[in-house]
């Protein structure tokens, strides 16, 4: 069954294509370890929310944008051995280490596929 992993982040406005081209390089190293896709998407209509939201569960501050993605795997095995050559891929390494955002304010998730309409 198609498994998932979602992300939300807040990056830096000012970040946007740096934030694009890093998003586009990763992407080709999980689909080399097995995942089926990696979306990204820059927010555009994200209400802020008076008790939560995108925003507030990021930190986000005045000058950052939130982005909401995911990667798509065959199923949570593949995702499990993917994700650990991922990080263990040499091509990840400069990456990690000069993120364009603060991923320590990313929420993240693996999530199993009930409905895809």
């Amino acid at each position: 069954m198609t498994y998932v992993d979602g992300f939300v982040v807040a990056v830096p406005t000012a970040n946007k294509e740096t934030y694009r081209k890093y998003a586009k390089e990763a992407a080709t190293v999980f689909k080399d370890h097995g995942a089926l896709s990696l979306v990204e998407c820059w927010g555009d209509d994200v209400p802020e929310g008076k008790i939560n939201s995108m925003h507030t569960a990021v930190l986000r501050k005045p000058d950052e944008t939130v982005v909401f993605s995911w990667i798509t795997w065959p199923d949570k095995a593949t995702r499990d051995a993917g994700m650990q050559k991922v990080f263990a891929d040499p091509r990840m390494a400069a990456p990690m280490q000069a993120m364009p955002f603060d991923g320590t304010r990313m929420i993240f998730g693996g999530f199993e596929m009930i409905v895809n309409a």
